[in-house]
């Protein structure tokens, strides 16, 4: 994958929807900008899978971040490698839904302790979090609360 180093350490991927690209209301792009070293972007192309993507789930070493009740889930301490899908909650479940690469990856479900304060969008998904929302929750679990109060604090600036 051009431009990306895997490391030992966690790495994201947002898997985003090219209409999320140059939406100001995107919020993975924050990440992007103040968590470079852990958050790569990845452009969802829906009959071309990016092939680091691929090798890292067929050699069971990455989890998505998405709620589905029927594949597997993962426990959140044994994975380093999340897949998060970036987009409105239409898009994400357009990239989810057709991509059957994805289907059968663990899942790891983030309860979270309070709702979403993401404000920018209408429809969303009670329950549900937006990009940042969800790497922010990540990080916290993951043993970097620094990153994630700065992530949280950049998200809370740019949420108004």
């Amino acid at each position: 994958m051009a431009g990306f180093t895997l490391t030992n350490a966690m790495n994201i991927f947002l898997l985003t929807h090219e209409r999320e690209l140059n939406r100001p209301t995107n919020t993975g792009s924050i990440a992007l900008t103040h968590a470079s070293e852990l958050v790569k972007r990845i452009v969802w192309e829906r009959t071309s899978p990016n092939s680091t993507l691929v090798n890292l789930i067929r050699g069971n070493n990455a989890a998505l971040v998405y709620t589905r009740t029927d594949a597997p889930s993962a426990c959140i301490d044994d994975v380093e490698n999340f897949i998060i899908p970036d987009g409105t909650w239409q898009e994400s479940r357009k990239i989810v839904n057709k991509s059957p690469w994805l289907h059968q990856v663990p899942r790891i479900t983030l309860h979270n302790a309070s709702e979403s304060s993401f404000k920018l969008r209408r429809n969303q998904v009670q329950g549900g979090l937006c990009t940042v929302e969800c790497i922010v929750e990540l990080l916290k679990i993951k043993g970097m609360p620094d990153l994630a109060d700065l992530l949280e604090k950049k998200y809370h600036l740019f949420n108004g």
